[in-house]
This record gives structure tokens, C-alpha cells and sequence, in this order.
């Protein structure tokens, strides 16, 4: 089917493929049968439909395929189609390049929904694979995924994938620090000081920050301390908000919208009983039959359901656990390497080194991590070891148990409780670089060891 004729046909296998791929026992049959060289074509299709579906399926390939499978797609020159799929919809995206019947009929904007499908395809791949990173390096991509960027304000879902990309391709990658001119660096403070309050907009303010802090080496010395607390400050946002009181806030919110739209559909059903009663005492009308109308090869139902409550409190948890991550990353940014830690640990001047660490009359724990000036001080003015310790604490009852019997919340379970374990490891890394008073002195230490014992004697 995905060589027919019919565009509507090639446009259904690959969202049945799609859909099927998301199954990970059915992958290793997918590739036997050389899937990765069957849709790579497609990218390309005359049909936006074809190439925005053939994108998504390749897309839940990587994505639920892991490591190897992305390596494997790389070896297949997935790289090749793709690119040249991301510099001409970066050409189309403001131009009117889109089917007016679709456009017209479903307010859809085809350009933008293939590039979305595109850049998660290529965050994966190259989050997975290094010579997809270096494809990304040589042929330029970084400006291409620049101009999406720019549609931060109308489409906040193509730049969170834009942001998760570029956090991904920046990281210890060298090469590509010279291409973040002037003009690149502007994009990015655009979307940093961006006013929206909504948790998408926070979760893409505090990748932006990530890449930022990937990007350090680019930023002047005398602007370093300025960039580095306006990152934290995002993280502090973000930090401050409790997520389970987000999840109770949401999951109501969710409530009531759909006791509103099944209040609107039982006054539609009505109004259609009546209308019927109507026709049928008209004996030169017929009555129209119901549900009727969809195409037989309709792919409404292999499309996620749009389910904004559970989105905004999924951005939140993310927005948190990125700016946890990168938090540690701040800290261990000068980590010692392994052997040079485990030579430490095990020579006979380690005792030593820990007696004498202690400065004298200050009591401060000098160890071989520090952070710089900049970040300390951007770490206490915006509060963030103080946010850390709020994470540490277990997630809200009411909300895991809101969780817990809602199966489309479910998965919120595993990510409230991977932030807590990244707040953790925050706390380890906070505890290792800076001075132990920035926790808030020896009542706050204390009331730190007693939730840490619970933490360790707890059975979840």
C-alpha cells in the first residue's frame, strides 16, 4: 500500500504503520522487511499528507526502537531524505504552499505539521547517534531549525520539539558553536524572554535556557553572569510551581470540559431527533442517513486525542526534570573525571584531604568541585537550592491517587516521581560544590536529614 497509486492509500498505510510501530514487539518485523528504506521515500511525497504521515511513522520508529534502531537508520541514509525534507519546508513555512481544500476544511497548516514530525525525528536520531549529529554540522540544519523557532508564537508545539532538538545537537558538540552567530543567539533570547505563562511556554523557556548553557562558550565573558542567572531564573520559575497541585487543578478542569461537551452533545442529539421528526412529515423529503459522511479510509481514529489539561501538567513535569538535569549539569560542568575521582577516593591523602578541607574560622567544605562566581550567585539570588529541597519531598497524595484511577493520567505517576529522584540528585550535586549555608543553615540541615531517613525507609 505504500507504493499504490492513490495518495489517500499511501497516506493510511503509513499511519497504520505508525500506529503499529508504537507496539515494540512488532518493530524487529517492521525492519526485516526493510520499513526505514520503504518510507525514507516518502518524506518526499508529492502528497503533504504522505510525507507529514511517512514523518510521524518513521518518528515512532525512533522513537520506541531505542539506540540500535535509530543507528540502524542512520546506516539506511534516513539523514539524506530528511534533511532535504527540513531546508524545504524551512523554504514553505512562510509561504502558501498548503492544499486549500485540506487548509480550508481542517484549519490545518500542512508545512508546519510535517516539520514537527520532521524535527522529532531528527532530536531522536541524533540524541542517539553521533554521525547523525555530524550530518546535522555539515549540512547546515541548525539555520533551518532556526526559522521554525521563529513560530514560537503561533505554534508552541513546533518549537518545543525545535528547543528539544537543539538541546540535544548542542551538547558537547564543539563543531557547532561556530555557527551560532549573532543572528542565531537573537532567536533564542526572543523566545527566553518570552511573557506566556502557560506550562508549554515554560517548558520551552527552560529548554532554550538549556541549549543556552550548552552554547556558554559563545557568550562574551562580561555578559557570562547575566546569561547564567537569566537561565536560573527560568529554572526558578519553573522550579516554584507544585506540580500536584497542578495535576488536582488540571484534572478538574478536564472534568468539567467534558461534562460540557457531553451537555452540548445531548442538545445536538435532541435538536437532531426533532429535525428528523420534521423531515419525515414531509413526504417529499428523505430522511439523511447518520454518520454517513466519513470516508471509509478515515485516520481520525490513529491520531492521538486532544487532551490539553494532561499536556500542560506532562510540559510542567518535563520543563521541571530539564531544569534539574541541567542544574546538575552546572555542577559537575568541571567534575574531575572518573579515575581521577576514584584515585582520590582510594589513596591514602584522601583522609587528609578531607581534614584539611575545611577552611579555617569559615567552616566551608572546600571540595575539588566549585562552582563559579556567576552561578553561585545566580543560584542564591534566584532561590534555587531552596526550590531543590521542595522537589526532594514525596509527590502530593491526592494527586497520585487522581493518577492512579485515571488511566490516560497514569504515566504522570512515573514522571512526578523522576522528579523527585532528579532533585535528589540535585541535592548531591548542590551539597558537593557550594557552601552548605545556602540551604538555609543548620535548622534547614537538620530538617533535610529527617526527610532524606524517611526517604530512605520508604516503601514506595
Amino acid at each position: 500500500q505504500l507504493q499504490h497509486p492513490s495518495a489517500e492509500v499511501r497516506e493510511y498505510a503509513c499511519a497504520s504503520i505508525s500506529k503499529l510501530l508504537q507496539q515494540k514487539g512488532v518493530i524487529p518485523a517492521f525492519l526485516q522487511r526493510d520499513v526505514v528504506r520503504r518510507l525514507g521515500p516518502l518524506l518526499m511525497d508529492h502528497s503533504l499528507a504522505v510525507r507529514e504521515t511517512a514523518a510521524g511513522a518513521l518518528r515512532n520508529l525512533s522513537a520506541c526502537g531505542g539506540f540500535e534502531v535509530c543507528d540502524d537508520m542512520v546506516t539506511k541514509d534516513i539523514m539524506t531524505p530528511l534533511v532535504a525534507l527540513l531546508k524545504e519546508c524551512s523554504t514553505g513555512l512562510d509561504a502558501t504552499q498548503l492544499s486549500p481544500k485540506k487548509c480550508k476544511e481542517t484549519n490545518k497548516n500542512y508545512i508546519e505539521d510535517i516539520a514537527n514530525e520532521a524535527i522529532n525525528l531528527l532530536w531522536n536520531v541524533c540524541e542517539c547517534n553521533n554521525t547523525a549529529v555530524c550530518i546535522f554540522n555539515k549540512e547546515g540544519c541548525l539555520e533551518a531549525v532556526l526559522h521554525y523557532m521563529k513560530k514560537f508564537s503561533t505554534n508552541v508545539d513546533l518549537a518545543i520539539s525545535v528547543a528539544n532538538c537543539l538541546q540535544a545537537v548542542t551538547e558537547d558538540n564543539p563543531d557547532l558553536l561556530s555557527s551560532f552567530n549573532a543572528s542565531a543567539q537573537q532567536v533564542l533570547e526572543t523566545v527566553m524572554l518570552c511573557p506566556e505563562t502557560t506550562m508549554k511556554h515554560i517548558l520551552l523557556r527552560t529548554l532554550i535556557a538549556g541549549t543556552i548553557w550548552n552554547i556558554k562558550d559563545t557568550i562574551p565573558p562580561g555578559s557570562l553572569g547575566s546569561t547564567v542567572n537569566a537561565i536560573l531564573k527560568i529554572f526558578s520559575e519553573s522550579l516554584a510551581i507544585d506540580a500536584g497541585e497542578m495535576v488536582i487543578r488540571m484534572n478538574e478542569a478536564e472534568k468539567n470540559r467534558l461534562n460540557l461537551a457531553a451537555e452540548a452533545e445531548t442538545e445536538e442529539d435532541m435538536s437532531d431527533v426533532i429535525d428528523n421528526c420534521v423531515l419525515n412529515e414531509d413526504d417529499d423529503m428523505e430522511e439523511i442517513p447518520k454518520k454517513k459522511v466519513r470516508r471509509e479510509n478515515d485516520i481520525s481514529d490513529l491520531l492521538p486525542s486532544d487532551k490539553w489539561e494532561l499536556k500542560e501538567v506532562t510540559a510542567l513535569l518535563m520543563a521541571q526534570q530539564t531544569a534539574l538535569e541541567i542544574i546538575v549539569n552546572m555542577c559537575c560542568s568541571e567534575d574531575p573525571s572518573d579515575d581521577e575521582w576514584e584515585e582520590l577516593s582510594s589513596s591514602d591523602e584522601s583522609d587528609l584531604f578531607m581534614e584539611n578541607s575545611y577552611n579555617e574560622g569559615s567552616g566551608l567544605l572546600m571540595t575539588p568541585l566549585c562552582l563559579s562566581d556567576e552561578v553561585n550567585s545566580a543560584f542564591l539570588n534566584n532561590l534555587i537550592p531552596k526550590k531543590i529541597l521542595e522537589k526532594t519531598a514525596f509527590p502530593n497524595s491526592v494527586a497520585l491517587d487522581i493518577c492512579m484511577h485515571n488511566p490516560s493520567w497514569k504515566p504522570l505517576i512515573k514522571k512526578l516521581n523522576a522528579v523527585q529522584c532528579r532533585a535528589l540528585t540535585c541535592l548531591h550535586s548542590i551539597l558537593l560544590v557550594s557552601d552548605v549555608d545556602c540551604l538555609g543553615g543548620a535548622a534547614a540541615l537538620q530538617s533535610l536529614a529527617q526527610h532524606l531517613s524517611q526517604l530512605v525507609f520508604s516503601k514506595t
